[in-house]
């Protein structure tokens, strides 16, 4: 496999430069050190869209970080814990089986709104950040999809992207996702823009409050 430059920034065209060091690893801006690539943006925003594009292209393991919680809800929703109990919850979050993420029900209206109920909990939050790094951590390099991803998840990440879109597109976007309403036949929309924003608790994964909209890490590139 050819060199290519180790990545310096996102061009004009929105194309990641990136490369391999001699020893076939993903190489980031400092010399070996794995190409982590963190993607961090509002709901709806396409970040996901980007992070599987770029992790085919550089052959880098991918995770989208929204799922984890999504799996914990419904991991506990199926083994009859009550939602709202944090212990459990966070006993369920602790042991979490990250290789079942690809089961579209997931993606579902109801696993949100689980996934919302679960990550209020302190003790859900701290085992999935956990998760998250360990994943980023892996010495091929890992692309990284979701909330605080640049922010608290990895700050120290090689690249950072801040993926975002306007208002009509990404509620288009969603409505895609959510589909038709069974009685209506028509198309769910979210509330509002903040509900589409909205951390659970007004928190970050971190359990620090502020804006509930994302927003851009230092030093990441803002598409």
């Amino acid at each position: 496999m050819n060199a290519i430059p180790a990545i310096h920034k996102l061009d004009a065209g929105g194309t990641v430069s990136a490369g391999r060091n001699q020893n076939g690893v993903m190489a980031g801006g400092a010399a070996g050190q794995p190409l982590t690539i963190a993607i961090d943006g509002p709901a709806a925003a396409g970040k996901g869209t980007l992070a599987k594009r770029i992790s085919v292209h550089y052959g880098l393991p991918y995770l989208d970080t929204g799922l984890l919680y999504r799996a914990v809800g419904r991991l506990a929703a199926d083994s009859g814990v009550d939602l709202d109990d944090a212990a459990a919850v966070g006993r369920i979050a602790a042991t979490l089986d990250t290789s079942h993420l690809d089961d579209g029900s997931l993606r579902g209206r109801e696993a949100g709104e689980r996934a919302s109920r679960v990550a209020v909990h302190p003790q859900v939050r701290a085992a999935l950040i956990d998760v998250q790094r360990r994943f980023a951590a892996a010495p091929e390099g890992a692309v990284l999809d979701g909330r605080d991803i640049g922010t608290v998840i990895c700050p120290d990440a090689a690249l950072k992207l801040y993926v975002t879109a306007d208002d009509q597109t990404r509620a288009a976007r969603r409505a895609a996702e959510l589909g038709a309403d069974p009685v209506t036949g028509q198309p769910r929309h979210f509330a509002s823009r903040r509900t589409l924003d909205a951390w659970p608790g007004g928190q970050d994964q971190g359990g620090n409050p502020g804006n509930p909209r994302s927003a851009p890490a230092p030093n990441s590139c803002k598409l």
